[in-house]
């Protein structure tokens, strides 16, 4: 090793028998001073090694005060813990994709509930069921049928001169009558399809019934008409399409349930005629009192 203003260089012969760490030669201005190593970096190693601690990791997480607009789970995909086993009834997140609809598809089901005869509902609905439909077709029929319902018979004591009551108790029935019957006829039908071993999803049965109750509401505002055959044909027609709509798309999978299908489907048309006769008679059939 020799020693030329204020600089060490190395000799050949000790280059074969010495490592010397980094890129800088060392800074020696006489034998008293200390000789400075710099260590191998992995800096320059890019992208750096995921093992090694306190330099960058190797997927990228931004801080925790940046935007999170790229670090949302994507659509779909959700950080919510899952509940599991039956438990998950009982969750938000369980019904989720039940009301994942467009208006376009909630109105093109609305369009094949007013053509009962083509018995393709299901067949289109089988892959997505839902209830966002249902539930505000039958939220509207709720309301639509009260307050019709109260209007025909304030007409009716006005033209009679008789005093006329406010009755609130026809929300109150409308509201058990619709909800119960959409809720209770397609869970009972889905405990005899599986007695009857021809089991059908009991989700996409709500959404039949829910779609089979929107005749009833223009049925509803065409009863204004106080005339009361015309109330009856309205209600006898309304009933008929709903019990067509519902009877022919389900006809094809009652069959699987052996020689009584053709039992269950009567049953099926003849419990939907039978709402619209309660629906008549509660709500359009007026009676005037004679005070």
């Amino acid at each position: 090793m020799m020693s030329s203003g204020g600089y060490t260089t190395v000799d050949d012969d000790q280059n074969k028998n010495s490592v010397v760490s980094g890129s800088v030669p060392v800074a020696v201005s006489d034998p008293d001073h200390v000789t400075l190593k710099f260590t191998e970096s992995k800096l320059q190693t890019f992208p750096p090694s995921s093992e090694s601690q306190g330099k960058i990791a190797a997927v990228f997480r931004p801080p925790s005060d940046a935007d999170d607009s790229f670090s949302k789970p994507a659509r779909g995909i959700s950080d919510e813990p899952r509940s599991t086993g039956w438990m998950h009834a009982f969750t938000v997140g369980a019904y989720k994709p039940y009301f994942d609809v467009d208006t376009s598809d909630v109105l093109q089901r609305i369009r094949d509930s007013l053509f009962p005869f083509r018995g393709t509902f299901t067949e289109n609905t089988a892959d997505n069921p839902d209830l966002y439909g249902p539930f505000w077709i039958c939220t509207t029929l709720i309301f639509v049928a009260a307050a019709i319902g109260t209007f025909v018979t304030y007409v009716a004591h006005e033209l009679q001169k008789k005093e006329w009551n406010y009755d609130i108790n026809l929300v109150t029935w409308s509201a058990g009558l619709f909800y119960g019957y959409v809720t209770l006829v397609p869970l009972g039908l889905y405990a005899i399809l599986k007695y009857f071993s021809a089991p059908s999803g009991l989700v996409q049965l709500w959404c039949l019934y829910g779609y089979s109750l929107f005749v009833f509401i223009p049925a509803s505002c065409l009863s204004i008409v106080p005339v009361e055959i015309f109330r009856w044909v309205i209600a006898g027609v309304a009933g008929f399409m709903s019990a067509t709509f519902v009877a022919l798309n389900l006809r094809t999978h009652i069959k699987s349930a052996g020689e009584r299908w053709f039992l269950i489907v009567a049953g099926i048309f003849l419990l939907q005629l039978g709402l619209a006769v309660v629906l008549k008679l509660y709500f359009f059939t007026i009676t005037v009192g004679t005070n």
